[in-house]
């Protein structure tokens, strides 16, 4: 099969498939869009998820698999901003286990964020077993004490761990979810964070509330950490962020402000 195949009887040759394409892999030919250079395909899919007839199909993102968006609502811009601007970082959490399939929901929707490049290539482990993830939060503390740098700047939450026996690290969540790279990828930090703001931002529809484990990170994503061993990531492997997941104890009621908004337009210097 080639890359690109066009159903002559439904394409209209618009050109949108060609303008849309980001690494100009397509151009128009005698009866419709081509593939003249193949090799710059990213896989991205929007030659076909743009083309409005449904004409062209693609060997690595084909037609079958996508979804027709006609089918779902738009959310008004009030609905938007209130979703977004609702969603908390969750850290007090009911001692209620989560089941696995609406932990794999999250990591699936987290796969659908935008990466670089479409280069993708995060993968996801997730922990649920209290005993681990106890030890997880031994191992943290174990370092922040034994690091004067990293003892200075957590002095306070060391004082609150070990005068109040509370979990600073990971706060009693149920569930750990760590997004991985390749230990040589160049955005595998950025495509991470996109990918679990993604997950973030779909939790709340489960019921769900979470936090980047921050703290954890500290030590999470240093190349030689011991939580490679105890998490079992896998050779080869980074791990390039770390979010709690959990039910949260608590509903916001209102949706808090930040600072004032800093922006500005360029405009060009008449002097």
């Amino acid at each position: 099969m080639e890359l690109i195949t066009v159903d002559q009887k439904k394409c209209i040759q618009c050109g949108i498939c060609i303008k849309e394409c980001p690494s100009f892999v397509l151009s128009m030919g005698k009866n419709g869009p081509q593939a003249t250079a193949p090799q710059s395909c990213i896989a991205c899919g929007h030659c076909v998820a743009v083309c409005p007839r449904a004409a062209i199909d693609h060997k690595k993102t084909p037609l079958a698999n996508q979804l027709d968006l006609a089918d779902y609502p738009k959310l008004t811009a009030t609905e938007s901003e209130v979703f977004l601007r609702s969603r908390r970082s969750i850290r007090s959490y009911l001692k209620k286990a989560v089941p696995r399939e609406d932990l794999l929901k999250l990591v699936n929707i987290a796969r659908f964020a935008p990466t670089a490049s479409n280069s993708q290539g995060v993968s996801y482990v997730i922990i649920d077993d209290r005993e681990i993830l106890d030890t997880a939060v031994k191992i943290v503390i174990e370092r922040l004490e034994n690091d004067k740098v990293l003892k200075q700047i957590f002095a306070h939450y060391l004082n609150v761990y070990y005068e109040k026996g509370i979990d600073v690290v990971l706060r009693n969540a149920p569930s750990l979810i760590l997004s991985t790279a390749d230990i040589n990828a160049t955005r595998g930090r950025e495509n991470s964070i996109f990918s679990l703001a993604y997950l973030e931002l779909y939790a709340p529809t489960l019921g769900l509330g979470s936090c980047w484990a921050g703290i954890l990170e500290v030590l999470a994503l240093e190349l030689k950490s011991p939580l490679l061993k105890l998490f079992h990531i896998p050779e080869g492997r980074k791990i390039t962020g770390a979010v709690m997941v959990g039910y949260p104890q608590y509903k916001y009621k209102r949706l808090v402000d930040r600072n004032p908004l800093v922006v500005s337009f360029y405009e060009k210097n008449n002097d």
